[in-house]
């Protein structure tokens, strides 16, 4: 495929709004329905596009093929920044009054927000505003911590309206690194954070065995860090992870006793408990548990499923 189609096929497809992309691709007719089903949709637009793209180029696409794509587009509207900013300001200024809201576009789609809260009677504090940076096209934008959380759900409602999205997901995710939040929300994590080490065979990597000990006792020793290695890398990939600090786990059990008068077991209330997990790499040390010693591996599905449940506050129950 000519490098100019392509261009102009990737300039096409950036325009479409994300939750509109598979109904033009399939009026588009060009790219077979077992190509679209091979892409994953849920990704950044950015990784949707290179995939579309692949397919183009494989199927040979045309200059007429990239014309009829634009004309499909025609009857679609479009995401209209301008449109974004005053529909999102004039919601919270209504709401509000007195509110102050400025905005930066940046690339890969994305839109820096800084709101500076007042009220009816009260000027905007612009030293606590909120910071918000939300991705065009899609259910997703990531809010600074704050003081005024009564104003949550109406900043929610404000991108909600603005972006035309049915709804703004809410997740129980937080970190201080907007690119880790960006790449597990978007599951890119294995694309975006690379390692040093990921061509080295696994044979090839230090093992740790001293070489005066017995040959019986290194070989299931040998063997032993082989496994271990082998399920971690299963578990969390070849590759360095997100960066989050911290993980939070509620929990609610009742007392289950065989001994007959427990008060414990009387007691109708659940028992309520906290654990926190923190670090300055929280799933790197997580990664590292099993293979130092500390912990057996596999380690637990609530340690391991962060990434992919994309939350690091948890509630468990007793079913």
């Amino acid at each position: 495929m000519d490098e100019t189609v392509a261009e102009f096929i990737k300039r096409t497809i950036l325009k479409i709004p994300m939750n509109e992309l598979t109904t033009i691709l399939k009026a588009w007719d060009f790219l077979s329905e077992n190509q679209l089903q091979t892409v994953n949709f849920r990704q950044r637009k950015e990784s949707v596009v290179q995939h579309l793209i692949r397919l183009c180029e494989e199927k040979r696409a045309s200059l007429n093929d990239a014309a009829l794509l634009d004309i499909v587009c025609e009857d679609v509207d479009l995401f209209d920044m301008k449109q974004f900013k005053n529909a999102f300001k004039k919601i919270l200024q209504r709401a509000l009054k007195n509110v102050t809201v400025s905005f930066r576009e940046t690339e890969e789609n994305a839109i820096w927000i800084r709101i500076a809260w007042g009220t009816q009677y009260t000027k905007p504090n612009q030293y606590k505003p909120t910071y918000v940076v939300y991705y065009s096209q899609t259910p997703y934008a990531f809010k600074s911590s704050s003081t005024l959380r009564r104003n949550t759900p109406l900043l929610g409602q404000a991108l909600t309206i603005a972006s035309k999205h049915h709804q703004i997901v809410k997740m129980d995710l937080r970190s201080r690194y907007l690119d880790s939040l960006k790449a597990i929300v978007f599951k890119q994590y294995n694309q975006t954070f690379e390692t040093h080490n990921s061509t080295t065979p696994l044979q090839e990597r230090s093992l740790g065995l001293d070489i005066n000990m017995d040959s019986r006792i290194i070989h299931e020793n040998k063997v032993e860090k082989e496994r271990v290695q082998r399920i971690t890398q299963e578990t969390f990939g070849d590759y360095s992870q997100p960066q989050l600090e911290f993980a939070q786990y509620k929990l609610e059990t009742k007392f289950k006793s065989d001994l007959n008068g427990s008060i414990l077991a009387e007691r109708e209330e659940p028992l309520r408990c906290l654990i926190k997990f923190s670090s300055p790499h929280l799933l790197e040390a997580l990664k590292s548990l099993a293979p130092a010693g500390i912990a057996d591996a596999p380690l637990s599905p609530l340690l391991t499923c962060i990434p992919n449940k994309r939350k690091n506050y948890f509630k468990i129950r007793d079913k």
